[in-house]
């Protein structure tokens, strides 16, 4: 499993390039640009397309290696509820709720279907 913070943005090419300058390297990116994946040692940080009120957010997301209904009975089993597995254009993804109440999103992707 990898981690990914999810950070929305207004202005993802601008994002890039501040991310670049610190020292990540541009990975994936979708075929419109409003999603682009910049691989670091500990994870992958993602930058996504955002207006309004989600601009400047950040979402904790993981990239898991595993199908998504596994984790999900995990997570029952431990006492939490995900929400439903829904079909992406980039594969599938998942939420559910920590014990404080912020959402955390799982996703598996399939990366030739948006790079």
């Amino acid at each position: 499993m990898k981690v990914m913070p999810i950070r929305y943005s207004s202005d993802v090419a601008a994002m890039k390039r501040f991310y670049e300058a610190l020292g990540l390297r541009t990975g994936s990116v979708s075929r419109p640009g409003g999603w682009v994946e910049l691989p670091a040692e500990g994870g992958i940080l993602a930058i996504h397309q955002a207006s309004g009120e989600d601009v400047g957010r950040c979402e904790l997301a993981f990239e898991v290696g595993e199908p998504l209904e596994d984790v999900a009975e995990r997570l029952r089993a431990a006492g939490f509820e995900p929400g439903p597995t829904m079909d992406e254009s980039h594969g599938y993804s998942m939420r559910v709720q920590d014990p404080d109440g912020v959402w955390v999103q799982l996703n598996l992707y399939e990366r030739d279907l948006y790079t």
